[in-house]
């Protein structure tokens, strides 16, 4: 089952937008749960395993506990003192500040992650010229840059296997990266003006009105996905007020 199927590419970052943007405006540990629960319980029916999600979710797993590490030790003090050491304060609050960031960033992240997976490029651009009426050259670029992504990675394991082949892994490991990454770069950059020029030989870059071969438009089940991402959204906003838990980021000192 995937509820996303059939969905434009444009209704995947509205939603976004919509179930995300007041978690930016609140630094509660209750409204950040309902969001981050939301996105867990959605996962399958978005047409993505767990293993899947897991895995595309990982670098946010890693990073996000960091987050919550200097509002734990410069947070906002109150409560319980835990330690104190010239400028640093762990208290009741700021350990509680703390571990609502880390929800946070968490419940604004992951939504991410279930949401752009399998969008293919080229209805992205279609809605994104037709919907949300963008710039073309930006449009088209952007399209372009997508579909360039497989590439780069495909360079990228080309690189390393002529790199080991030649015995050239075999040095020491900043320098390989360093040699690996100003190799990519290179590539990428030749590669970008060939399709920059590509592109301008075929009339992309041309100051007449674009025509498109498919026609993208929200439909009601568009409509029905932004309305659930606003009711999620309201829903844990209410939950932490009612529950007295609700705060707002300028309330944080």
């Amino acid at each position: 089952m995937n509820v996303l199927r059939d969905i434009n590419p444009v209704t995947r970052i509205l939603g976004l937008a919509l179930l995300t943007t007041p978690l930016m405006f609140t630094i509660d540990w209750v409204s950040a749960t309902v969001v981050l629960a939301f996105t867990l319980v959605m996962v399958p029916l978005c047409g993505m395993g767990y293993r899947r999600f897991f895995k595309r979710a990982l670098p946010i797993l890693i990073v996000a506990p960091l987050a919550g590490i200097p509002m734990a030790l410069y947070g906002q003090a109150g409560g319980d003192t835990y330690f104190q050491w010239g400028l640093v304060q762990v208290t009741e609050l700021s350990v509680s500040l703390s571990w609502a960031v880390v929800l946070r960033v968490l419940a604004i992240a992951l939504p991410v992650v279930v949401l752009s997976a399998d969008v293919d490029p080229t209805d992205l651009g279609d809605g994104l010229a037709q919907v949300l009426h963008l710039p073309e050259r930006f449009v088209i670029g952007t399209v372009a840059a997508l579909r360039m992504l497989t590439l780069l990675r495909d360079d990228l394991d080309a690189m390393r296997r002529s790199r080991r082949a030649r015995g050239i892994a075999d040095q020491g490991k900043i320098r390989y990266w360093f040699s690996l990454s100003f190799g990519l770069l290179v590539m990428s950059l030749r590669r970008a003006g060939k399709l920059a020029t590509a592109m301008e030989a075929r009339g992309f870059g041309g100051p007449h009105t674009r025509t498109w071969a498919r026609t993208s438009r929200l439909h009601a089940r568009d409509w029905v996905v932004m309305v659930v991402c606003v009711l999620v959204a309201l829903a844990a906003l209410a939950l932490a007020w009612a529950t007295g838990y609700l705060r707002q980021v300028w309330a944080v000192r």
